[in-house]
């Protein structure tokens, strides 16, 4: 078979790389000199922490701008910094993301048009109305950060399995060319994701640079647990102890439990004497839910009914062994 240039023309550019790239069981353009970083391991990983993100994140989203939102996740993909940004439309709403305590600085973009509606949502309006495609101004800035700050918060809670990260709003850009937030060949993982608000519908893309991102991913994958989930682990496990102790248990003192026929309850007036079967030798039964832990002996401190706690006695039956 003969191939012709026009069979071998790279795969277009803007928005029909991302699709290209989701598309299955369909040949897809490789370039050797950036090689696959992002395994299906990773990927898999990711998916599921951004599945429970995008559902977090539309339920926020619902409840501060009063009317329904959407969320669905697209796909997630690595691109060049460089193909990433020429896949973006001029305008769009882009906030400039930076997570400690990784290095790095990331993007979280929709449509302009949309990030307008959830202005007017906010401000009471409809959200139905044509919308400016131009620059916000600086009440407008100060309005969207809420939204925006709720979306990283939910993004930060659905990374943790993953990662710890606390995302921090450096600022909004608007042409996707002037955001040089990483060099132009360096590797990103996207994810993109469905986003209606109302009856506007855009893509909504999450990036974070690779590279301090790969060790966590590599840990997330591997079958034994990292050093730091070992650290996170033995704290979970301390400070688990620590509230165990304080937990506050009612503790009882009692005689061995005695077995009355029911007939002989029913039948109990005052003045009448029930024998219990505990020697008077023997020590009382400390209790808590009704297990033993054990004995003590009657005795008083302070003008007040005391229990001494003392050893175990030899042979002494439990609870469930008293007849």
């Amino acid at each position: 078979m003969t191939v012709t240039l026009a069979d071998a023309a790279p795969a277009p550019r803007g928005a029909a790389l991302m699709a290209s790239r989701r598309r299955r069981g369909e040949a897809r353009s490789y370039d050797f000199r950036r090689p696959t970083k992002l395994s299906r391991d990773h990927v898999r990983v990711l998916h599921n922490a951004l599945e429970t993100f995008a559902r977090q994140c539309a339920t926020n989203l619902t409840q501060v701008l009063r009317t329904e939102v959407k969320l669905e996740l697209g796909g997630i993909d690595q691109f060049a910094y460089d193909d990433y940004v020429e896949h973006l439309d001029n305008p769009v709403f882009m906030s400039v993301l930076s997570f400690e305590p990784l290095e790095g600085r990331g993007l979280l973009t929709w449509s302009l048009d949309v990030a307008m509606a959830m202005i007017d949502q906010l401000l009471g309006g409809s959200g139905a109305a044509d919308q400016p495609q131009r620059p916000m101004t600086g009440m407008e800035t100060r309005l969207t950060r809420y939204p925006v700050e709720r979306v990283l918060h939910e993004l930060a809670l659905a990374l943790r399995p993953i990662v710890r990260v606390d995302f921090g709003l450096e600022g909004f850009e608007y042409n996707p060319h002037l955001a040089q937030l990483a060099v132009g060949s360096e590797t990103v993982v996207v994810a993109s994701f469905s986003l209606s608000l109302g009856d506007r519908v855009t893509e909504a893309t999450v990036m974070l640079p690779f590279a301090p991102l790969a060790p966590a991913l590599h840990d997330a994958t591997s079958p034994q647990l990292s050093s730091q989930a070992q650290r996170e682990r033995t704290q979970a496990t301390a400070l688990l102890s620590a509230r165990l102790g304080a937990v506050p248990v009612e503790v009882n003192a009692r005689f061995r439990p005695l077995r009355v026929p029911s007939a002989d309850l029913l039948t109990l007036a005052v003045g009448d004497v029930l024998l219990l079967r505990h020697p008077r030798d023997s020590p009382l039964e400390v209790t808590t839910n009704d297990v033993v832990f054990a004995h003590a002996v009657a005795g008083n401190h302070r003008r007040r009914l005391a229990a001494e706690i003392v050893a175990t006695p030899t042979g002494t039956p439990t609870s469930k062994d008293t007849p």
